[in-house]
């Protein structure tokens, strides 16, 4: 499959393991634990956390989808808030100022990315599609200065349905003015390529997350990159990711 550069209008991106290094915390989390059992610690504690998490990527996701089709989604969505909100009560008030952000987890923007968005956004309306809460993904873009930047934040109660349904890609497009089709879907997980295929848009995958590149190239994507970064070559090929121009200065 290739990607078809001129239909491109419109940029709708993934959150975790996409925009935001949330598989590299999990793993460093899981590691610490492991490296306290015995014989497995250092190196190995950290290969085998990585191998959980990557392994946990399909089963996870697999969950999501089935609670959205039972249409339990918004239920278990609506009792995580609560579980969140009572422990927040319990919390040391003199370090807690924001209930909702109790209990989660801050993550790294993957490397490159803050720049990317920013240069692209002088191109491409662009909007973000998470299975999670929409307010987290909000703090989290507005941390690193680029929620501006982005037309729509849709996460797991803005539609109905959730990805792999196309709604939230729907949803996004209209607020982007833009039609489905002419939307690229940019995602590490089969959800985001199922999502954006649904939706009748082209999709890319990146190797920085969850998924595997023999499963991303299996649901459909148009082209598989190593990292999110990378898209910047993709869609401005005449400048590298730092903004300067890749072509050779004539007068030199």
């Amino acid at each position: 499959m290739a990607l078809d550069l001129s239909r491109i209008r419109a940029l709708c991106f993934d959150v975790d393991g996409t925009i935001a290094d949330t598989d590299d915390h999990l793993v460093a989390q899981l590691a610490a634990v492991l490296d306290a059992v015995p014989l497995v610690s250092g190196r190995r504690a950290e290969r085998l956390a990585r191998q959980t998490v990557m392994g946990a990527e399909t089963p996870v996701n697999a969950a999501y989808s089935l609670l959205d089709r039972l249409g339990l989604d918004v239920p278990v969505s609506r009792l995580r808030t609560r579980l969140r909100t009572a422990r927040a009560r319990g919390a040391d008030p003199a370090h807690t100022r924001n209930i909702e952000a109790v209990d989660e987890v801050p993550h790294d923007m993957m490397a490159g990315v803050q720049e990317m968005l920013v240069a692209l956004a002088a191109l491409y309306p662009m909007s973000t599609i998470s299975t999670g809460g929409a307010p987290r993904v909000e703090r989290f873009l507005t941390h690193y200065g680029v929620r501006e930047h982005f037309a729509a934040v849709v996460g797991a109660q803005t539609t109905r349905r959730m990805k792999p349904h196309p709604d939230p890609l729907l949803y996004a497009a209209k607020a982007m003015g833009v039609e489905p089709a002419c939307c690229l879907m940019i995602g590490d997980t089969t959800m985001d390529i199922r999502t954006g295929v649904a939706a009748g848009a082209q999709t890319v995958g990146v190797l920085c997350g969850f998924g595997t590149e023999d499963e991303l190239r299996r649901e459909g994507a148009d082209l598989i990159l190593l990292t999110t970064s990378d898209l910047l070559t993709v869609l401005r090929p005449s400048e590298d990711a730092l903004g300067k121009t890749a072509s050779p200065d004539p007068e030199a």
